[in-house]
């Protein structure tokens, strides 16, 4: 059985506005808009998604894999 964490803290590069999300644990989430200056914000390269790039926690799927690529989930 695995065990993850499903909150992630995500805080905008545009604004620096932080805000507590849950992360969905079947999917990466690509965009997130910004509910302060409603910047829509995308993955760094690299990244499979905006947890990844801007959140305080990295996505379910690499918690679980530790790649992200080569899973069904993203």
């Amino acid at each position: 059985m695995n065990f993850f964490i499903t909150k992630s803290t995500i805080t905008c590069p545009n604004c620096g506005h932080s805000k507590q999300e849950e992360m969905p644990t079947d999917a990466c989430q690509f965009f997130y808009e910004c509910e302060e200056c409603k910047e829509v914000l995308k993955p760094n390269a690299g990244d499979c998604c905006v947890f990844c790039s801007y959140g305080s926690v990295p996505c379910p799927p690499i918690q679980q894999n530790n790649t992200c690529g080569s899973s069904n989930y993203c």
